[in-house]
């Protein structure tokens, strides 16, 4: 095995967990373990329990787990966001070794994209891409499903896990997918959640312990919502929900209540119905959904 292209990591019990940088060293790994059925997870690092709730489900599901760590450029559309996303990836490794994780991806900008390379830019996101996070934050969903079917077409997996807090993404890759006939199957796992229901993510590290704990009234809401939802009309529901995130020092972007395959508005006959939100609190962006009806 050419070990430019791999690290072996052996550290406690009789655990090996192969890190790769390079395309053709993952490529070549994967392909030499034969007809097994690939479970993957791609992630931006700064890992956290939701995260390796997908490894597990991919230990579950699958022969061989592979977990990406990439913080992709492409899907920043404000660059201070990007600077400030937290590079934790020694500990990262660490956890995903904890975790039994079989191979990590760790690739450079320029191995993702090589000069000239255009995957996934010109797809048709079927206007997913437009509504929620796609009016705050332009551009976001192209650079986002670019790195998606990048990192798909380089692993090939059978299975891919995401989570379903960031469900306008899920629901993006589900599109994909089912346009281009990947013979893939898409996971969704439920949110991990703190101890007072603020979703897990990466970007909770940058609230104070106050603004954490009053970070709860994401989640409060969301509750109140799938309580009311069968008897509000939906458009005040929604608005209501978006009053009650108006606490001092948390500006809500948008509450929305839609429906979970096309996200367009739902109403009291939508069979799939997710309420989305996102909160400013302080200078942190946290977003979060919960399913109300299937």
């Amino acid at each position: 095995m050419n070990t430019t292209n791999v690290v072996e990591v052996k550290r406690r019990r009789d655990t090996t967990m192969y890190i790769f940088r390079t395309v053709k060293g993952l490529q070549e790994y994967l392909l030499a373990q034969g007809d097994h059925v690939i479970g993957f997870t791609p992630t931006m690092g700064a890992l956290h329990d939701g995260h390796i709730s997908l490894l597990h489900r991919s230990k579950q599901e699958t022969s061989i787990s592979v977990v990406s760590i990439f913080v992709n450029p492409t899907q920043f559309n404000n660059p201070d966001d990007l600077s400030k996303y937290p590079r934790t990836l020694d500990r990262d490794l660490d956890i995903l070794y904890a975790a039994d994780c079989d191979v990590v991806f760790v690739p450079t900008v320029e191995e993702m994209y090589p000069e000239g390379m255009r995957v996934g830019s010109e797809i048709d996101l079927n206007g997913l891409d437009q509504r929620m996070e796609g009016v705050f934050r332009p551009g976001h969903f192209n650079g986002m499903a670019q790195v998606v079917l990048r990192l798909l077409e380089i692993v090939n997996p059978g299975r891919l896990f995401m989570g379903q807090k960031d469900f306008q993404q899920y629901a993006i890759i589900r599109h994909l997918i089912e346009l281009l006939h990947l013979p893939i199957k898409l996971v969704m796992c439920p949110t991990m959640r703190e101890v007072n229901g603020l979703a897990m993510s990466s970007r909770n590290v940058r609230l104070d312990p106050v603004m954490r704990e009053h970070a709860s009234v994401i989640y409060k809401t969301l509750k109140y919502c799938a309580e009311h939802i069968h008897d509000t009309p939906v458009s005040d529901l929604q608005e209501l929900c978006f009053h009650k995130l108006e606490i001092p020092g948390f500006r809500p972007e948008y509450f929305e209540i839609v429906d979970g395959s096309t996200l367009l508005p739902a109403n009291e006959h939508t069979q799939y119905v997710v309420a989305c939100c996102a909160i400013w609190a302080g200078d942190v962006r946290l977003i979060d959904n919960m399913i109300l009806r299937e």
